[in-house]
């Protein structure tokens, strides 16, 4: 299947992303991800392999539409966890203690 990817046509197959990603180790994934053989590859890894193209040359855009169009699952970007609100008096005052009542 023919990719456009930074500006440059790539004749892809899902059998040549599968032998080209055989034997790299995937990277920690922070952001958007594709799911090849039983491996979590980030995007950017894919395209770079891939490609062989430096990953300042391309978007996860274009990498994670050429992997769904060859049949591979992508991932979205892991929804990061919500911490409660702070509240930045609660540690002083639970220190000072309450106020006194005249």
């Amino acid at each position: 299947m023919r990719c456009v990817i930074a500006r440059f046509p790539f004749d892809l197959t899902k059998s040549g992303v599968l032998e080209s990603m055989k034997g790299v180790t995937p990277e920690p994934v922070t952001g958007e991800s594709v799911i090849i053989g039983r491996r979590h590859y980030p995007a950017k890894q894919v395209g770079q392999v891939v490609t062989r193209q430096d990953r300042r040359d391309f978007s996860t855009g274009e990498v994670l539409r050429a992997m769904t169009q060859l049949g591979f699952t992508c991932r979205p970007r892991p929804a990061a966890a919500s911490a409660p609100p702070v509240d930045p008096y609660g540690p002083a005052s639970a220190t000072l203690g309450a106020p006194l009542s005249a």
